[in-house]
């Protein structure tokens, strides 16, 4: 079978009807798309003529390619996501009828005590670099739901205003990893930004279209958010904030759960909160405390 175009359009509506999150949906296809191109390079053409070899060939060929965005190579992460990738390509391959190769690497992601954990001054420093307009006021909500609420990436750009439950002090996610829904606490501040957000800058966003969108965080076009432009926000404050450390939006979440147990939560308390399926995922937090 000829490898094209078509069969990443394919395996993106496969992952799409298993109902992957729609960062996992962009990233794997993306993964998938640059393996193509390497395949082609080594005169790969036809997917029958993938071997084992090809993909230890590949895997040593990630682990020596330069990142194009900066100085060095690709990180550990950067390289599981991609075999993750081939994983599940591999297995729409197999349930799809199609010919199909195994993938057995088990590349290993950097730890959780690699990645970078703000201080409490750090975060605070975040919320003060938030102005009061429109964007400002939006700003803050999405530290409150990513910080103030820990949740994952995916979780925090599928949010529904209907989802933050005011009365309760609940947020409601309803697409958590692995498809487990959950109900997370908020503290009396978080619902306030969010509270203000949803009746003032949220409102004010809305009045740009007729049509109603349902999506907690909406751009400018009255659309919803997607990772780019949050993470874009993130870097936004970052500078104002001064803070000169490589962050993400699961930054905010793994600095969360540090600061829950520095604080005296049990570690069961936060695996909860946290939405973790055991108590290993959580653990490492311990270290990183303890640091």
């Amino acid at each position: 079978m000829v490898i094209n175009g078509v069969v990443i359009k394919s395996f993106e509506k496969w992952l799409q009807t298993l109902g992957y999150a729609e960062s996992t949906v962009n990233a794997s296809t993306n993964y998938v798309r640059d393996f193509f191109f390497y395949l082609k390079t080594v005169g790969v053409t036809e997917l029958e003529q993938i071997e084992a070899s090809t993909i230890n060939s590949y895997y040593k060929y990630l682990q020596t390619r330069t990142n194009k965005r900066q100085a060095g190579g690709l990180s550990q992460n950067y390289i599981a996501s991609n075999i993750n990738a081939l994983k599940r390509f591999s297995k729409y391959l197999q349930e799809t009828g199609k010919p199909f190769f195994e993938v057995t690497i088990k590349a290993q992601a950097e730890t959780t005590t690699n990645k970078t954990i703000l201080s409490q001054e750090e975060i605070k420093a975040l919320y003060k670099a938030c102005e009061n307009d429109v964007l400002g006021i939006r700003d803050r909500a999405i530290l409150s739901i990513y910080y103030g609420c820990g949740l994952r990436r995916s979780e925090g750009i599928a949010l529904n205003v209907s989802d933050i439950l005011l009365k309760e002090k609940r947020v409601y996610v309803r697409k958590g990893k692995n498809y487990r829904e959950r109900y997370v606490p908020m503290s009396e501040a978080v619902r306030n930004d969010l509270e203000f957000y949803i009746k003032t800058a949220r409102e004010q966003l809305q009045s740009f279209k007729a049509v109603k969108q349902p999506a907690l965080f909406l751009s400018m076009q009255v659309s919803r958010m997607h990772g780019n432009s949050l993470i874009n926000r993130l870097h936004h404050l970052k500078r104002k904030a001064g803070i000169n450390k490589e962050i993400g939006l699961h930054t905010l979440r793994h600095s969360i759960a540090t600061h829950l147990l520095q604080s005296g939560m049990s570690l069961e308390e936060v695996s909860q909160f946290l939405g973790h399926a055991s108590l290993e995922s959580t653990q490492i937090y311990t270290h990183v405390s303890h640091e």
